[in-house]
């Protein structure tokens, strides 16, 4: 059984999904991906992870991008999905792709290192 706060979640991602390729003109913004969406249970804060292409100084201009857009993309939210109270946004950088090729790499690593014991 959904909570509604989950069925917020997805709203909310599928919105900024769209208004980040429709409605942002930042150019400080780059290729991003909204990777996931996290409300808390009273719907009074969202945090929505993102991951960037790009090295460092593409994820720290997406970064004040996003955050120079903050107030816009709760006023939309609030708007859109017709909410008493449009939820405090927070946009955070997911590392978890990363980290997970990371492990990977270094599984590889492992592998090959084995395979020359033989």
């Amino acid at each position: 059984m959904y909570k509604r706060s989950d069925k917020v979640s997805e709203a909310i991602h599928e919105l900024v999904s769209s208004l980040i390729v429709k409605g942002l003109k930042d150019p400080r913004i780059g290729f991003m991906t909204i990777t996931g969406v996290k409300v808390t249970d009273d719907i009074r804060h969202a945090t929505i992870f993102y991951t960037v292409m790009g090295g460092e100084d593409e994820r720290k201009a997406t970064a004040q991008g996003l955050n120079s857009a903050v107030g816009f993309i709760r006023k939309e939210v609030g708007k859109e999905l017709r909410l008493r109270f449009a939820p405090e946004i927070i946009f955070k950088y997911d590392d978890s792709i990363e980290y997970g090729n990371r492990i990977d790499k270094l599984l590889k690593e492992i592998s090959i290192g084995e395979g020359d014991n033989d």
